[in-house]
């Protein structure tokens, strides 16, 4: 299945970028309310379908269609082409991005792994490490196959989860969400929302090798945005059933796995949630390695195969000592500055600029 030419090339683009968004964008469950919640149990839904997903489908078809047209498979070839001698400007703020997402990551996967198993923080950091390393070292094939399979098992819990909600209390949720609330703020906070998660999305481009027509690329923008809400989709219509007390609460998750009462399905959740920290960590240092091994390319040499996992174990490293230096508050800043950067130098050039490139390739 993963392997058949229509997933390829129609559904792996989007499973590559959901499983950039899950850490960052629906994983304790606050940003759901953050950006969707806090304006209402509808106002939320507009805010997630009609402005989030479909900012989500037209800045991922636009790109993916342009990285075909230009055959630019990494994040430093894609922004050569998007902003010409500014290209940089994006790399500076993909690697801040990806040292401050490293850092959340090392830090959350320390946590899970010393709930789950019993074993020292910095044994699950390490276990982090080497399943990261072990992952980037086989190569782009066993990459795209893991962000697949993990993906399926994402949706899996995500759907249980919400079916044992809608069993155990179905009622509140039915219930909030005939309250009808929609408050003024939902159409920002989805533009917020998106313009958050999509920046790092040339980190996955080496996924659209596979494509070979304008009709592929495209399709596949398109289906990317929905692929990548609907976990989060799954997870909201949960917490409305807890509306409005749970939108001051710091980790919404917690909140709906203390109301099913099954210590089974908590550890499920926090498995599969540390997959997915390896499914984004993963891509975010196979995106720089096959930055490196382009630059190689240009030289006419080749990236040593052994520099990879010492890459990724690296840039886990130091994201390690960021998160154990209690920059807290560079991390919350950092993220808001960078996503502002994103805005500036990806959200809107590639719906103005990239869009232009894309028509005229195609006249």
């Amino acid at each position: 299945m993963f392997s058949s030419r229509f997933f390829r090339r129609y559904l792996l683009p989007g499973f590559a970028f959901q499983s950039m968004v899950i850490a960052g964008g629906y994983g304790t469950g606050r940003e759901l309310v953050e950006f969707f919640l806090s304006f209402g149990p509808t106002g939320g839904l507009l805010g997630m379908w009609l402005v989030s997903t479909v900012v989500w489908s037209a800045v991922c078809a636009v790109t993916f269609e342009l990285a075909r047209i230009t055959k630019t498979y990494e994040y430093r070839g894609f922004a050569r082409t998007l902003l010409g001698r500014w290209w940089w400007l994006y790399e500076v703020c993909y690697l801040v991005q990806m040292i401050i997402v490293l850092s959340v990551i090392a830090a959350a996967a320390g946590s899970i792994t010393q709930q789950v198993l019993s074993v020292p923080y910095f044994v699950g950091v390490g276990m982090m490490m080497l399943a990261v390393g072990f992952l980037v070292l086989k190569g782009t094939s066993l990459v795209e196959r893991f962000l697949s399979v993990w993906s399926f098992v994402l949706y899996a819990v995500y759907i249980a989860f919400l079916v044992a909600s809608l069993y155990l209390f179905g009622g509140d949720i039915q219930a909030g969400l005939a309250l009808g609330e929609v408050k003024s703020g939902w159409f920002q906070g989805g533009i917020e929302y998106a313009a958050y998660n999509v920046g790092t999305l040339p980190a996955i481009l080496f996924v659209i090798r596979h494509l070979e027509h304008r009709k592929e690329a495209l399709t596949a923008g398109a289906l990317a945005g929905p692929i990548a809400i609907l976990p989060g989709f799954f997870f909201y219509l949960s917490m409305v059933g807890f509306y409005p007390e749970i939108v001051s609460e710091t980790v919404p998750s917690i909140v709906l796995l203390d109301a099913l009462g099954s210590r089974a399905f908590l550890m499920v959740f926090q498995v599969m949630l540390l997959g997915t920290l390896v499914e984004t960590g993963t891509a975010l240092i196979h995106a720089f390695n096959e930055r490196l091994a382009t630059s190689f390319e240009e030289k006419h040499k080749e990236l040593p195969t052994a520099v990879r996992p010492v890459v990724a174990v690296g840039l886990l490293a130091l994201a390690t000592l960021v998160a154990q230096a209690g920059l807290e508050d560079l991390v919350a800043k950092g993220y808001g500055t960078v996503t502002y950067g994103f805005w500036l130098i990806y959200l809107l050039p590639v719906l103005t600029l990239g869009l232009v490139k894309v028509v005229r390739a195609r006249a």
